[in-house]
């Protein structure tokens, strides 16, 4: 091969003043060299410089026409990228899918990129799966001029060299990752490399270079790369679909200064900028505008809507969620549905914070969005313990609590973020069906029936690879559940363990007869809530705002006075009543004295059947412990229907409208007792 001219010597060539950096895509891949170590930002279509794709993809098949190998150039490059990016066929970094063009390929996410996989079934190319959040960390460490990247994500996953250190075939033999210890406590320890071309999208820029991403879905990891890139000696070439004239761009909205910038390329076909790989534009998916959240259809029954309804009974109110793709979807429509979603924070690993995650080739977009950050500062969060609960798909489980979702056989999916999130949330839950292929099932009066099985074991006695460790979780003492149409497992000291079970299953012949184990079954298994199988929504909002009995209950020892908060407690049976009887009876007891009491009934409601055993408890409770008890509640019915109540049985009613008008009354009391 004819000896390469340096990239710099090209880049002078290109530049007059009138245009600054901007160049045609042709122009600005002829910069890249033979073996170049090559990083690009994107997140499945969100953020990826497709024309710069397409036009190194021509460049490397124009030159394979005229070498005498039969190879084009650049070739042997070094890919190296955090979120998948394709859309599963050709685009994306399918583009670079051709032998010779890429020698090594270091990758967060390989499922959509098959053409890419496909070579490293075939041994063509070396192949690493690293998490996600660990490569979007390591292009800033690169950029700060650190020796790579430390920390606990991966450990006991097949990132860890222990279990295979992230390598996915035979031909790739360099050790990128190294077990450490600092303190005592063991780490995995990622090296770092430098990167020659940061190949980068925004959505304006000046011919200085100036970056804006005012009509992208996400904001990645762009910067960090460009920073990578720079200050490893390397070339940064950004796409962009429109220019500005110098001094106009808000310099607050800059998200890649012209410094960090060498090549500015205006796409030249709207396909080759596309906000994601199915939207050409969305104004709500830019956070220009909120979109009204309409009634939202309801799931049809399925053993998906099941499996989210089984999950969606884990939500907290005030959580920060995170939901994957595919199955964890489901999660979201019955959140919708069921009217809960503004009750907790969702967000996706490149950025998202708030909002309704959108899905399929829309995936990583949202709409009326809290914030949007760069994808490096949501690992940041993630892996520091922000989220309170995850919800991913679980595709093979062993009984150790392992789970695979990475590779099966030739298939490489890759890991993604799963390994950040699934080991740093407080809580997970790993949802799937029980069987795969073909599963059909069937509801009948509530209970659930196996009309016909899947063809593929999903709880195997080994997975494949391991892409959680359930014994690492344990040891952390992390919660986890495994969550299916029929049943549902814990992870235990001991690996799996089965604690719930649907209606209709019979133990036997439909769960352990197609698991390669047994589990562990400490405990009389629990019956799936009989709420999921039924065709209307399961009240999961008033069940999110049921505040536990016991937080209801506060003691003012310095006024003597009981708050009792019993907005939005829904009383409805004999045994709720005798539920507030004994916790009234638990606070007030070893006091020793009567109190006074000022009770919130705001938004309460109470059954019909239980109005009379209610009335007298409560006047049993102020017989016993209570000098004086006012109410207030705004429903007039209410004040009415319990006032009426509360007379019949020779107990003052002392109803109220508001708050202040309960606290005037109490005081009232209280001066006249003191004179």
């Amino acid at each position: 091969m004819p000896e390469q001219t340096p990239a710099s010597e090209l880049l002078q060539a290109l530049r007059t003043f009138e245009k600054g950096k901007v160049v045609t895509a042709r122009e600005a891949v002829h910069l890249i060299r033979d073996g170049d170590t090559v990083a690009t930002t994107g997140f499945v279509g969100i953020g990826f410089p497709e024309g710069i794709a397409v036009a190194l993809e021509e460049r490397f098949l124009a030159a394979a026409g005229v070498n005498p190998d039969g190879i084009g150039s650049p070739r042997g490059l070094t890919l190296v990228y955090g979120a998948g990016q394709g859309d599963g066929k050709e685009r994306g970094l399918n583009h670079l899918g051709h032998p010779g063009l890429v020698r090594r390929v270091v990758g967060g996410h390989w499922g959509l990129v098959p053409k890419l996989q496909a070579l490293a079934v075939a041994n063509q190319l070396e192949a690493y799966n690293l998490p996600q959040g660990v490569i979007v960390h390591l292009f800033r460490d690169i950029a700060a001029g650190k020796p790579g990247h430390l920390s606990r994500v991966g450990l006991g996953t097949f990132v860890d060299p222990r279990y295979g250190g992230g390598k996915i075939n035979a031909s790739t033999k360099e050790d990128l990752v190294e077990l450490m210890k600092v303190g005592g406590e063991e780490y995995l320890f990622y090296k770092a490399f430098p990167i020659n071309v940061g190949i980068v999208r925004g959505t304006t820029a000046d011919p200085d270079g100036n970056v804006t991403m005012e009509r992208e879905a996400l904001t990645l990891e762009g910067l960090a790369i460009a920073m990578a890139a720079r200050n490893s000696g390397g070339i940064v070439i950004v796409q962009v679909e429109r220019l500005a004239d110098r001094g106009t761009l808000n310099p607050r909205q800059v998200k890649i200064p012209g410094i960090l910038i060498d090549c500015v390329v205006v796409a030249e076909k709207p396909e080759h900028h596309m906000q994601t790989f199915a939207t050409q534009y969305s104004a709500a998916f830019a956070g220009e505008i909120r979109v009204p959240m309409s009634s939202v259809e309801a799931m049809p029954m399925s053993e998906r809507k099941i499996i989210a309804r089984r999950a969606a009974l884990e939500l907290k109110p005030n959580a920060v969620v995170n939901l994957g793709i595919g199955m964890p979807e489901g999660v979201s429509g019955v959140a919708a549905e069921e009217k809960v979603i503004d009750l907790m924070t969702l967000t996706a690993e490149p950025g998202v914070v708030g909002g309704v995650p959108a899905s399929g080739m829309n995936f990583g977009a949202a709409i009326n969005t809290q914030a949007i950050i760069d994808q490096p500062y949501q690992f940041d969060f993630y892996d520091g313990g922000g989220l309170d609960l995850a919800f991913l798909g679980l595709a093979q489980a062993d009984r150790q609590g392992n789970l695979n979702v990475s590779k099966f056989g030739p298939r490489l999916a890759g890991a993604g973020g799963f390994i950040n999130i699934s080991q740093n949330a407080k809580e997970v839950v790993f949802v799937g069906t029980f069987t795969a292929g073909d599963l059909v099932i069937g509801i009948d009066d509530g209970k659930l029936a196996i009309l016909q099985e899947g063809r593929a074991r999903k709880f195997v006695g080994e997975v494949e690879h391991r892409t959680f460790s359930g014994e690492y979780a344990w040891k952390r003492r992390q919660r986890v559940l495994y969550v299916t149409e029929r049943c549902v497992f814990r992870l235990g000291p001991d690996g799996l363990e089965l604690v719930e079970i649907a209606p209709g299953i019979d133990l036997e012949r439909d769960i352990l007869a197609h698991m390669d184990f047994v589990p562990v079954m400490k405990t009389p298994l629990k019956l799936m809530d009989a709420r999921i199988f039924r065709e209307a929504p399961m009240g999961l909002r008033e069940q999110l705002l049921d505040i536990p009995l016991e937080k209801r209950l506060t003691y003012d020892a310095q006024e003597n006075v009981l708050f009792i908060n019993f907005e939005r407690l829904h009383v409805r049976s004999l045994e709720d009543v005798d539920a507030i009887r004994r916790g009234v009876e638990a606070k007030l007891g070893p006091i020793g004295r009567k109190v006074y009491a000022i009770v919130n009934y705001d938004n309460f409601s109470l059954a019909p059947e239980a109005v009379d055993a209610y009335a007298e408890m409560v006047k049993n409770l102020v017989r016993d412990y209570y000098w004086d008890v006012t109410r207030y509640t705004t429903s007039s019915f209410l004040r009415m229907k319990l006032g009426d109540a509360l007379a019949r049985r020779g107990v003052a009613p002392h109803i109220y409208e508001s708050s202040e008008e309960a606290h005037k009354h109490l005081h009232d009391i209280e001066r006249g007792w003191s004179g």
